[in-house]
């Protein structure tokens, strides 16, 4: 068993568990489900630089990455150095987040945020919803065709974008619909966790023009997003580049300078 199946596996479990103690009328019933959600592909479209920064204190590859951060403190500091919109991991055993980050993101800043999360259920996306994300990803490695539209579609339904994640042509020609906003392109095999960004370039002549292209992991070096700019992507999602250092939202303003 891959580490992508594992954590799916137990992903399975929590998500029981969760529904046995918090009932959907519970998260239907949040503050925070009622609140406008701005566009994070739309931030993306109407940017020159595209960053979309991540909040990562562990992951399976890395083991620590920064266990040292205030999630409010760190969207803060994204946010005032101008990135389009902040992820946020909220898998606990693999990546040592929570849904509690995702609160309090929220409550720290006006920008687009991303629940990073393996969504295997239509509750995790109610879930999202409740704990003021804005977007949510979909990781084709572990959906059918099928899955993929239900949940896009609630997204949807819900004012929520979606970014689909895809790590290969055969995931990219399942999950071309329209109920999606993103397409986004890691460039980390889930299953090795080896990075290479030839995987982006690949990719990107058959993604539609409809979505905004977002290259995902190994984002290191402002060459490689002018690289990538080239081949279409709008997006560029990076996570431990800025997280590895002691604090992250100065990492990334001076990206973000560097790339203007």
């Amino acid at each position: 068993m891959n580490i992508l199946d594992k954590i799916v596996a137990d992903k399975y479990k929590e998500v029981d568990l969760k529904k046995s103690l918090i009932p959907t009328q519970q998260l239907e019933a949040s503050v925070l489900f009622e609140r406008e959600t701005p566009s994070l592909a739309n931030a993306l479209r109407n940017s020159k630089t595209g960053i979309i920064a991540e909040h990562k204190r562990r992951s399976p590859s890395k083991d620590t990455i920064n266990q040292n951060t205030n999630v409010g403190q760190v969207a803060k500091g994204y946010e005032k150095a101008g990135v389009c919109g902040m992820s946020v991991l909220t898998d606990i055993k693999y990546f040592g987040g929570s849904l509690e980050d995702l609160i309090l993101a929220r409550a720290s800043v006006k920008m687009p945020l991303l629940r990073k999360e393996f969504i295997i259920d239509e509750y995790q996306i109610l879930e999202a919803k409740a704990h003021g994300a804005d977007v949510i990803l979909l990781i084709a490695a572990v959906l059918s065709k099928e899955e993929i539209k239900i949940f896009s579609e609630l997204a949807q339904s819900l004012d929520l974008d979606v970014l689909l994640e895809v790590h290969n042509e055969a995931e990219l020609h399942k999950s071309i619909m329209p109920s999606l906003d993103m397409l986004g392109v890691n460039n980390r095999n889930l299953k090795t966790f080896e990075v290479n960004l030839d995987t982006s370039k690949t990719l990107s002549k058959m993604i539609p023009d409809d979505f905004v292209k977002v290259s995902e992991s190994g984002i290191s070096a402002i060459e490689a997003i002018q690289d990538l700019k080239q081949y279409g992507y709008q997006g560029f999602l990076i996570g431990e580049n800025f997280m590895k250092t002691e604090n992250p939202g100065k990492s990334a303003s001076e990206f973000i300078d560097k790339l203007n």
